[in-house]
């Protein structure tokens, strides 16, 4: 019988290899340049991309939002996939946010990275290099 493969295997197998940061989608939605040339450097490709559960709660629970920038914004979450808080999440965040390295938000994201072993994009440099030297604290 063969045993079921984990999420980072499955991850792995469909070729996820990014986690985009809310302000990379705000930046690729709202076509910005810093964020296309993010994007261009790393030949991103959406269908290998995911997006945090916080990233998505962040982007539909903008204050103000019109239906078109809904829209657009729901149109670029089927474009990848949306990464659930579980456990190991959760509790890699509590240890980043514990450490007062970074907000809430950007810990859970950071943590997303890290516990599904995918690389973070983000326009944050503070987010990045924590992001970066993460695994250590794990």
């Amino acid at each position: 019988m063969k045993t079921p493969l984990s999420f980072n295997e499955r991850c792995a197998m469909s070729g996820i290899s990014w986690l985009l940061d809310t302000n990379v989608v705000i930046g690729l939605l709202k076509q910005q340049p810093a964020a296309i040339a993010l994007a261009e450097s790393q030949k991103l490709e959406l269908s290998q991309s995911a997006v945090s559960q916080i990233t998505r709660m962040e982007l539909l629970g903008f204050p103000g939002l019109v239906d078109e920038e809904e829209r657009a914004i729901l149109e670029f979450l089927q474009s990848c996939q949306v990464l659930l808080i579980d456990e190991a999440v959760e509790g890699a965040a509590i240890r980043l946010r514990r450490a007062g390295l970074c907000k809430l938000p950007d810990a859970i994201i950071a943590a997303t990275a890290q516990m599904h072993q995918l690389k973070l994009l983000t326009l944050d440099e503070r987010l990045a290099k924590i992001s970066a030297s993460f695994r250590e604290m794990l």
